[in-house]
């Protein structure tokens, strides 16, 4: 367990991180915050040359730390894999401000306490003290702290892949940006290992129409015909699925559940799966997430004077998409669905360029589990929460782990943070993270980096 003094320097970090406006705004930069953990690291007497600060952008320097190992390690390093930047946040909208750190009732507030700042500071503070204390690993541990994996022009993991492979190659990936310990009203229930992830995509959906004079209304304006089909998504679920990855999750997670919940899980598995099972989990918006395709509209514009009928109206439909699908197969099945000539779907890539197509691209095939993470893992797992069983997952969101994945190297996602399931605040508004987690998953990645390092 981490000492008083370990425990005050993981919070300071903590905090620091969090008043760094790290957003892919003009406000905002990465730099700033990765040049801060950089001081942090060449003070503690970390080698100039093992403290590399760089990146495309002035803005969006990404950090990569290596842990030397003693002698001539014959293992290939271990990566640890850390998003810096966070999704914008408004003064406005939160009760707090959100890039202030604010502990209050138990909690820790402000924007990237759950995604990801708190795995960022975790990660640096257990560089530190390992090397405080004189460790001497048997390979190297490397850590890189990086840009864009909200959005952006510059995502850093990718351009450490194809730019500087060398810095960050390793024989497998800890991405704390998934993965944990589901609670039910505090009661542990699982821990959730990212064995596989969803694709991101992004579609520009546009109406165009004539307009007119608004003293004239007619139902066919550019917004009415965009609101009809945006309706029309929100009441349509995509087909039901499973895959080796999501049955063991559900298998496992039915023996810690209990009446309708745990039978319900068991009658999906069955062939055929029960549909009115699946219908029942389906209101619980992680679990539908993990059945499906999920999209839904994020961004709305359209009109062009208070006036007039609106002649352009356009939405951001944001998919999440279930492995096996790409996202020009969605993007053809969001035509279908709305069957309206008016509209236009198109794709829209990370940088932001708009396109007619999409890729076909699909989700990267899950990794065997390597028995020297998942033994340590699920070893520490069980000494922090007893009786927590640890099992693979499905990510439903978009991790930066498919870089590497692409490049051949495993990736495994978990955070060791231990969140209630309906208290999932990242990107959303006042985003807290529970104290007790906090050191919890201190204390983990302290254990787990030892483990993974060796002697």
């Amino acid at each position: 367990m981490a000492s008083a003094a370990d425990r005050a320097e993981a919070r300071e970090i903590f905090k620091q991180l969090i008043e760094i406006n790290t957003t892919d705004t003009p406000q905002g930069s990465v730099t700033a915050a990765t040049s801060a953990m950089q001081k942090r690291f060449l003070d503690a007497g970390f080698p100039h040359e093992d403290v590399h600060l760089l990146g495309p952008d002035s803005h969006k320097q990404n950090l990569v730390v290596r842990y030397r190992a003693a002698g001539h390690p014959t293992q290939k390093p271990v990566l640890f894999l850390c998003h810096m930047d966070v999704v914008q946040a408004l003064r406005s909208d939160w009760h707090t401000d959100p890039f202030q750190f604010v502990e209050k009732d138990g909690y820790y507030y402000g924007r990237g306490t759950q995604d990801m700042k708190d795995s960022d500071a975790i990660l640096v503070a257990t560089f530190l003290r390992l090397h405080r204390e004189g460790y001497q690993p048997g390979r190297d541990l490397i850590l890189a702290l990086t840009a864009d994996e909200e959005g952006g022009k510059f995502n850093g993991a990718k351009w450490l892949v194809q730019q500087h492979r060398d810095l960050v190659d390793a024989a497998y990936v800890i991405n704390p940006d998934s993965g944990g310990v589901e609670l039910d009203h505090g009661r542990p229930v699982v821990a959730d290992v990212e064995a596989t992830e969803k694709v991101y995509s992004d579609f520009q959906i546009t109406a165009v129409d004539r307009g007119g004079h608004s003293s004239i209304p007619r139902p066919d304006n550019a917004i009415y015909e965009l609101t009809t089909a945006l309706n029309k998504l929100a009441a349509y679920s995509f087909p039901f699925e499973l895959n080796a990855v999501t049955r063991t999750y559900f298998r496992n997670l039915s023996e810690r559940e209990t009446g309708q919940t745990a039978a319900d899980m068991r009658a999906i598995l069955a062939t055929p799966p029960d549909m009115a099972a699946a219908s029942r989990l389906s209101a619980e918006p992680s679990f539908n997430s993990n059945f499906r395709t999920t999209c839904v509209a994020t961004r709305l514009s359209g009109g062009h004077a208070n006036n007039a009928l609106p002649q352009t109206a356009q939405a951001n439909v944001n998919c999440r998409i279930f492995p096996g699908h790409s996202p020009e197969e969605i993007r053809q099945q969001l035509i279908a669905l709305f069957a309206d000539p008016k509209l236009s779907v198109r794709y829209v890539s990370d940088a932001g360029v708009v396109s007619d197509t999409a890729p076909d691209r699909k989700a990267m095939a899950p990794p065997a589990p390597i028995q020297e993470v998942f033994e340590p893992l699920t070893r520490i797992t069980q000494q922090i929460w007893p009786g927590t069983p640890v099992t693979p997952v499905m990510e439903n969101g978009a991790s930066d782990s498919i870089y590497f994945a692409q490049a051949g190297i495993p990736c495994y996602g978990y955070s060791a943070v231990a969140l209630e399931r309906d208290d999932d605040r990242a990107h959303g508004q006042d985003e807290r993270l529970p104290v007790d987690s906090y050191w919890k998953a201190l204390d983990f990645f302290y254990a787990f980096a030892r483990a993974l390092g060796g002697q």
